[in-house]
């Protein structure tokens, strides 16, 4: 991970989708790609329930990878990159290639860019795809089309029917080759999971940093998808092997490590510990909240486990003769790296959390855009990780003192 990447990564906070049309809220692209996430969650947790083998982890890549050529297509739409590839097959290839350089030198991870080009191969039709990623590659595109059928829907009672109708018409033919799937069927007439969808779209309309003005403006949804693309990022930094569950885990954690202000809202830092005890209390009556509102929307098959992931999110634990335990960083390298234990690295999610943190506040005073809030918030952030601070593995103060912008 390097400050480079990290910027260019932030710029899908700053790509506006739907620019042509009147958008009644900040439509990003960092925002459509965390809906798509989730999207693709909940459709691929119902065909796991029907037997399907999920290639997570091909997955979990597609998602930074597929955002980082949106980040540098940016100026070409939809439309016209399936004109291109559709009657100009030779031409897409060479312009997934040129996508490619623009990275070359931000990702010094040979490993991470031989994935990527592997990623860009397959996405031009140029590289096969490997057994049992062709049905992840469906769910993933399934959940593409209908995140950004779910934009169309929050956008159109402020647009004229006569200028949607042809997008709304594309993109319906676009969904029908996958409607084969379950969890998208669900979704679309308005089941359980789309009540479920819907309460966690509310993350879309919260500003994060919402008592001053700041340049990007972010969403509580896209921060949850930025810090998972960091976390993702980051265990790579660690050296460690991580076992397939915990790879996953990582990932999902930090997705869904905000999924109680759906219910709550956001409660910034400085209000939640205003006293010593409210912090506890807050998590007390947010885990109550969440009980009563947003566990009943959810499927038995995804239940716990997307409780695991929210409780407790920012430690590093397992699971162990079915009860929760916090473990240390060498703990779960030694003895608890095993799909058995379930184990999740709490600590780096909670320094991608940060990191993000870091990152909204430096790039907003840096663009000019200022306040006592943003220039505290950024010297506490630098305070939190002093100099010899190491976090599973990982160079905190380094980390962050780099990254001062």
């Amino acid at each position: 991970m390097n400050k480079d990447f990290a910027l260019k990564i932030f710029e899908g906070f700053s790509i506006v989708r739907w620019n042509d049309l009147i958008r009644p809220f900040d439509v990003v692209e960092m925002d459509k790609d965390a809906e798509k996430m989730v999207v693709a969650y909940i459709i691929g947790k119902y065909e796991e329930s029907c037997g399907v083998k999920i290639d997570w982890e091909w997955m979990i890549y597609a998602s930074l990878f597929d955002l980082l050529r949106k980040i540098s297509l940016c100026d070409i739409k939809s439309p016209v990159q399936r004109l291109i590839k559709n009657e100009y097959p030779d031409e897409f290839i060479r312009l997934n290639e040129w996508v490619l350089e623009q990275y070359r030198k931000l990702i010094p991870d040979k490993d991470l860019f031989s994935k990527f080009t592997l990623y860009i191969g397959k996405r031009s039709g140029s590289i096969p795809f490997e057994e049992g990623q062709e049905e992840t590659n469906r769910i993933f595109r399934a959940a593409h089309k209908y995140s950004t059928m779910r934009e169309l829907d929050m956008i159109s009672p402020v647009n004229e029917p006569e200028r949607l109708a042809s997008i709304r018409r594309e993109l319906n033919e676009d969904l029908q080759p996958f409607l084969d799937l379950k969890g998208l069927q669900l979704l679309v007439t308005k089941q359980k999971p789309f009540d479920f969808l819907m309460r966690i779209e509310q993350l879309r309309f919260q500003t994060r940093w919402n008592q001053t003005p700041r340049v990007p403006r972010t969403s509580v949804l896209g921060h949850c998808f930025f810090v998972a693309v960091l976390t993702l990022l980051f265990q790579r930094d660690t050296g460690i092997k991580m076992c397939s569950k915990r790879f996953y885990n990582n990932f999902f954690c930090a997705l869904f490590h905000d999924l109680p202000e759906a219910v709550t809202r956001d409660i910034i830092s400085p209000v939640k510990q205003a006293t010593e005890e409210l912090p506890s209390i807050v998590k007390k009556i947010e885990d109550e909240i969440v009980s009563k509102e947003l566990v009943p929307l959810m499927e038995d098959f995804y239940r716990d486990e997307i409780l695991y992931f929210t409780n407790d999110e920012f430690e590093n634990r397992i699971i162990l003769n079915g009860r929760t335990v916090p473990v240390t960083w060498e703990e779960l390298n030694l003895k608890y790296n095993k799909d058995e234990f379930n184990p999740v690295d709490g600590k780096i999610v909670r320094l991608a959390d940060h990191y993000s943190a870091l990152l909204e506040a430096g790039l907003s005073i840096r663009h000019g855009i200022t306040s006592r809030h943003l220039v505290g918030g950024k010297s506490n952030l630098l305070k939190a990780y002093p100099e010899g601070t190491v976090i599973n593995g990982i160079d905190a103060y380094s980390l962050f003192q780099n990254l001062s912008i």
